[in-house]
């Protein structure tokens, strides 16, 4: 009678977990450590070797960071498409305020970025390594919070992430780009227009979707633009509602897809992402380092650039009359929230990758740049969250 009481307890807390808004950003989180450990034992041989290795054309690496990334791209792009047409951006009006401090938080940290590597052309090709906030991250850290932080703050940090995460996919399709293909630029654009004449066409089947998604994604890669751009150009197309004609629903192929491909996500490809990317051997490492211009443009854009390209746009625009300020959200809530979009992790490592694919050097203090950043942005964000009492139940609803 114990035994069977106990055995069923595991798996409810294991769906509570899984359910959980943090439970991404904790696995995420944990993800990284274990890359840094693994990265400073003895594993350390096997773990590069294993991620250098060759399987069908690409190394493990690329299998990751261009396959696997694909359908994290994928979400995000379902993520932008309801959010613009179903969602929290829908009208112009519901846009300012987060479009404005989206854009603060991009330009602010290139700045930051671009100020301390003025002097380093080398360098300077990374200024948009910290425009980008992990959106796992910081909602998951909001998630933990609770009802400290008002429910229009989460609306407001995830209608921020999302324009983050679309600038940053059109900064890595426009500059972080090889040498073109036009034969397999023209032929990605021939199946990407059959994709939308499925859609125009009322297709609302998956299969037919996925099956040329595949092939968009196999002649982005080899185009010379990065391939996980298909997993955007590919949700764009996916149905938001579920017959031509018919109202958005939970029926509908996007939202069926956007729901199968999220815990798939957050569980696995940002984890395995994590776990290929942060492992960065600390052996030789000395305080100086942290000065470099990489190391230091990089965590100063997150960590300074980031709260003050965020807050600094809110106030003026909320000063200004253009938008209202979060319903029941504080100043201090806003500026902890600004703070916890200096989390870069997950994007901010993939356009380090971008950038520095060929100077392995740029690309570890990149990654020590970001880690430092997050962990800092982190920090302070949740210690000026937590600071405030819980936020009144309107706040909530």
């Amino acid at each position: 009678m114990q035994l069977r009481a106990t055995t069923g307890l595991f798996p409810s807390m294991l769906r509570s977990f899984l359910c959980h808004g943090a439970s991404g950003g904790i696995v995420l989180m944990a993800s990284a450590v274990l890359a840094l450990l693994v990265a400073n034992s003895a594993l350390a041989p096997v773990y590069s070797a294993t991620l250098a290795a060759y399987v069908g054309g690409l190394s493990v690496l690329h299998w990751i960071n261009d396959g696997l990334m694909a359908v994290f791209f994928l979400l995000v792009g379902l993520e932008i498409k309801r959010e613009l047409l179903d969602g929290q951006l829908r009208s112009w009006g519901h846009r300012i305020l987060p479009g404005v401090a989206a854009l603060g938080g991009l330009v602010a940290p290139a700045l930051v970025y671009g100020a301390v590597n003025a002097s380093s052309p080398d360098t300077l090709r990374g200024w948009a390594i910290p425009a980008a906030t992990d959106i796992a991250f910081a909602l998951g850290v909001l998630a933990m919070l609770g009802s400290r932080v008002p429910v229009s703050l989460k609306v407001f940090l995830t209608a921020l992430a999302i324009l983050d995460d679309l600038v940053a996919i059109l900064i890595i399709a426009v500059f972080y780009t090889a040498d073109l293909s036009p034969m397999m630029l023209g032929l990605a654009a021939v199946v990407f227009a059959a994709l939308v004449g499925m859609n125009r066409a009322g297709v609302r089947h998956l299969l037919p979707y996925l099956l040329l998604g595949a092939l968009l994604w196999f002649l982005v890669l080899r185009s010379g633009v990065h391939a996980t751009v298909a997993g955007v150009l590919l949700a764009l197309t996916i149905p938001i509602s579920s017959s031509p004609g018919s109202p958005d629903d939970a029926a509908s192929p996007l939202h069926r897809l956007e729901h199968s491909l999220s815990p798939w996500s957050a569980f696995l490809v940002l984890p395995v992402f994590g776990f290929a990317n942060a492992g960065v051997s600390l052996a030789g490492f000395a305080t100086p380092m942290l000065l470099e211009p990489v190391t230091l443009g990089v965590a100063l854009g997150l960590f300074l650039g980031k709260q003050v390209g965020v807050f600094g746009c809110v106030w003026l625009t909320v000063r200004l009359g253009w938008a209202q300020r979060p319903a029941h959200a504080s100043w201090r809530q806003i500026y902890g929230v600004a703070l916890l979009c200096g989390i870069g992790f997950t994007m901010s490592l993939f356009i380090g990758i971008l950038a520095f694919a060929d100077a392995p050097a740029f690309e570890a203090a990149t990654k020590i740049g970001v880690l430092l950043a997050s962990v800092a942005s982190m920090l302070v964000g949740v210690l000026v969250l937590g600071l405030g009492v819980k936020s009144p139940a309107l706040g909530e609803t």
